[in-house]
Formats: C-alpha cells, structure tokens, sequence
C-alpha cells in the first residue's frame, strides 16, 4: 500500500493560535478554573486531551457561576459582543484567541450594518463563527437606529426561497459574505444568482486562504489514489466539506476521528489518500498514516 499526504491540511494558524493559547493559559493557571466559551475546537481527540488537563467548557447560560479567579478563553469562532461583555464582567481573565480572520468577518459585517445593508450570510446555521458576526451585526443595526436584516443561507436553495418570500429590502444595498470555512463551489452558485437578481451587489467572499488551500488539495489527491481518508471530528464544518468533495471525487471516502475509525476496506486498497480538517493535530494524521502501513503489511504477510 502506498499512503499519500494531502500537500496541505491539518491545523489551520488560527485554531493552532487558540490551542497553543489554550496550554499557556493551563500552563500559568495559578488559581481558580480553566474555560473555554464553547468547546476550544470540533475534534474530540483534541478535547479529550485538554479535559484530562482541567480545561472545562462554559456555556452562557453557566457565565453567572464563573468567579473572579476563573480565565476564560474565547475560541477561533468568537462570540457576539454581549456575550463577551458578560464574560468580562463575570470572570477573572479573559483571552481573547479569536481566529484574526473571523475578527476582520465580524468587523466588515458591523460596518455594512452602520450603512444600512441587507447582509446576505453564507454559512452553517447555529455555528460558533456565524453566531459571532450575526451578534456584531445586529448591534451594529440596533446602535444605527436599523433594522437588521441578516439572512443566512446554505447553499441556493436558501437563497432562491428568500426571493420567493420576498425577505430582500429593495430600498437597500445588499452584501454577500461568508464564513470563514464555506464551501466554494457553492459559494460561486449563490454569487452568481445573486448578481443576477441583484445587479449591484457587493460580494465579499471571506472564505480563509486555509480553506482554498485545503479544498484545492483535496482535488488533487483524489486523482491519485483508490480512496480517501477525511480525518477530523464529525461536527467540524471545515471536516465536514472536506467529506463532502471526497465523496463527488473518490469512489471510497470516509470521515474518521482517529485510526481506530478506519474501514476495514481501506486496508487493501493500493493507493489512499488522507487530508484532514483545520482542528486536526499531526500526531492524529501520523497515527492513522502508521495504522493504514502496519495494517496492510499484516493482512497481505508482507
């Protein structure tokens, strides 16, 4: 068997940046608790790690129980402005590791907001990143005396039925953004139906570098080899597309967190391939790499 390597995946600068703040923060702790606003990233391996270490995981309904002696991470996907207010108020320290791309997201959507705009968001509903600059948005439009109109979509489907339900406010400007780890194939569908429905339209697509680079990858591989191995965790949206391409480009695809997760079909397979999402550490990669080698050494008595 030969195992070949995506040229680029795993950790992203930004989550390595909230992981390595993560450690620092256990590492100086010298009293009181260890959080993270939401679990620091979507990789279970990862989180097994810091909970073995005393990081705990705080939601906003638990802020109120924070004392002055807890630290409070912010994660890559940041948060609204209020919930960061609440835990400025409520706990110690606060580390702000908010992926600096996330934070130029959440700023560019405060200031279409302060000018009036419709802002149409590409992005997964309900996650920590969309959250956050919907926040900043809204406080924007409130702060400007406007009333928000911040419509999420998925892919066109979303998009065609909010111009069915007539949720588009034509007496204004409208924009198109992006999460950070949105699909980009489908983020070129909805900008080109949107610059036909809407001829000025300004489009920002604010899908990071890390994403282009691990998408364009991916593509590559799967022209090489006889399946392919997506390693991450399963609520990682970034791990989830990634999945998603694999399975249009590669007759075997499959999504594991961790070596024990591979399918015994890929044990006698020629040729495969493994990329991973942005919250994969390397010593995972390199695990399920020296399984896949020792593996088909066994079955086949080489």
């Amino acid at each position: 068997m030969e195992v070949l390597r995506a040229k680029i995946m795993g950790f992203c600068s930004g989550v390595r940046r909230a992981v390595e703040s993560a450690a620092n923060a256990l590492d100086e702790n010298d009293g009181g608790v260890v959080y993270t606003f939401g679990p620091l990233i979507h990789n279970p391996v990862v989180l097994k790690k810091f909970f073995d270490r005393g990081l705990r995981v705080c939601s906003e309904d638990e802020i109120h129980r924070l004392k002055k002696t807890d630290t409070v991470l912010i994660r890559a996907h940041g948060v609204p402005p209020e919930i960061e207010r609440k835990l400025l108020a409520a706990s110690g320290k606060v580390i702000d590791a908010t992926c600096p791309l996330v934070k130029m997201s959440q700023k560019r959507a405060a200031e279409f907001a302060s000018k009036n705009y419709n802002i149409i968001f590409a992005g997964d509903k309900n996650h920590g990143e969309v959250i956050g600059i919907e926040g900043h948005a809204a406080e924007s439009y409130r702060k400007n005396g406007f009333k928000a109109n911040f419509l999420l979509v998925r892919d066109l489907a979303d998009l065609k039925e909010i111009f069915a339900e007539k949720k588009l406010d034509f007496d204004r400007k409208t924009v198109l953004l992006s999460q950070t780890t949105f699909n980009i194939p489908i983020f070129e569908e909805i900008s080109a139906f949107l610059k036909e429905q809407v001829p000025d339209v300004t489009i920002v697509s604010s899908i990071c570098n890390a994403t282009h680079e691990r998408q364009g990858s991916l593509e590559k591989l799967c022209a090489e080899v006889d399946g392919v191995l997506v390693i991450g965790g399963k609520t990682s949206a970034n791990t989830s597309r990634l999945f998603e391409s694999a399975c249009k480009k590669c007759r075997h695809a499959a999504l594991i967190e961790c070596a024990g997760d591979i399918p015994e079909e890929f044990f006698s397979l020629g040729k495969v391939g493994i990329t991973a999402g942005a919250s994969t550490p390397d010593d995972v990669i390199d695990e399920v790499q020296e399984k896949l080698e020792k593996m088909f050494v066994c079955k086949n008595g080489i």
